[in-house]
């Protein structure tokens, strides 16, 4: 049974919350906080598994508390709740840099509260059974520990293009790649992060600022430039394309693929039309599989995949998706993962 602490400092949302919880068989609220003061007095006499947080509370607040947590050594998956707001995405994207776990949003232009609860409970629930993968029925996630490892040789292909896919963990991860260059790569970079509208464009911008890498949110017909990133915007899927004798970003509104728009899959599959198998893909930690078939076909086609080792991913449902299919020519730490994609990029330009 996973042991969940609801903390908001409206008492409706915590009653309905915890209501929408109660209702899986394999989770149980065991108690609820008006504000982070509080929450961490109920984290020490219940000792939870997993804590939902709103960001924005009375006396003490969400990212507040996500701070105070972990200068505490609690290591429990915390789940922040946020708005679809520029304010809300700021905030998030600062609590998931405080050590926050991950985040779901609230729903907007709903008819009722009851309604709004039940699409975060959708979202909610499979969110808290990835994190912590225990109860009864759930598949583990972390069912070994995954060390670095060589999966089939190495091509020896050159590479115009980074395509990258994450998801749950996936802004930090990406911060903690890009952060680790020490100069721009020869190449462009592509990437997808499963992340709603107005909160890609600041996660843009905060990686922009981690390291040398130019980051944008593409907005299509971009000419792709050695050393820049392009990232997927919330709610569109992101492809590569051709224009002549220019690569191009190319945003669309087809169908969700996967579940999800932006998808991981679409931008590897339009990848692997452009560029055939002159491409590196790197697929980061997420829940699901997106991306797996995407890795598939760029390794059928002679390109290099990487994926993010079990022990360093908050989920290692993508990554481990792509290498228990046998896509993965290596799967590395995330510290690893920076160096990894330089020496493929820089030595197929040396």
């Amino acid at each position: 049974m996973i042991r969940v602490l609801v903390v908001d400092d409206s008492v409706v949302i915590r009653r309905l919350v915890a209501q929408t919880l109660d209702r899986d068989p394999d989770i149980t609220v065991v108690g609820t906080a008006a504000d982070g003061r509080l929450a961490l007095a109920k984290v020490e006499q219940l000792d939870p598994d997993v804590v939902t947080l709103d960001i924005e509370m009375p006396v003490m607040d969400g990212i507040e508390t996500v701070r105070a947590l972990r200068a505490a050594g609690r290591r429990m998956p915390v789940v922040m709740f946020s708005t679809l707001t520029e304010r809300g995405a700021s905030a998030t994207l600062d609590a998931l840099t405080a050590g926050a776990t991950d985040y779901v949003t609230k729903p907007s232009g709903t008819g009722s509260v009851q309604t709004a609860l039940e699409r975060v409970g959708q979202e909610l629930t499979p969110k808290i059974k990835a994190l912590v993968p225990r109860a009864p029925g759930v598949p583990a996630t972390r069912s070994a520990r995954t060390g670095a490892s060589v999966r089939r040789p190495v091509p020896a292909r050159p590479v115009r293009a980074v395509v990258v896919g994450s998801s749950t963990g996936g802004p930090e991860a990406l911060r903690t790649v890009l952060s680790s260059l020490t100069t721009p790569l020869p190449v462009p970079m592509l990437v997808v992060q499963h992340m709603p509208p107005v909160f890609t464009r600041q996660l843009a911008e905060r990686l922009d600022r981690a390291g040398p890498t130019t980051v944008v949110e593409a907005a299509g017909g971009e000419v792709l430039r050695p050393g820049h990133a392009y990232l997927a915007p919330g709610g569109r899927h992101l492809e590569l394309a051709r224009q002549g004798a220019d690569l191009t970003t190319l945003v669309t509104d087809g169908p969700p693929v996967n579940f999800t728009r932006p998808a991981v899959d679409v931008l590897f599959r339009s990848a692997v039309r452009t560029l055939g198998g002159d491409l590196l893909a790197v697929v980061l930690t997420g829940m699901g599989s997106d991306g797996r078939e995407g890795a598939g076909e760029i390794a059928r086609a002679g390109g290099h995949v990487l994926a993010q080792d079990e022990e360093s991913s908050v989920v290692w449902g993508m990554p481990g998706a792509v290498t228990t299919a046998g896509h993965a020519h290596a799967v590395l730490p995330l510290d690893q993962v920076a160096r990894a994609v330089v020496g493929a990029a820089e030595g197929a330009h040396a």
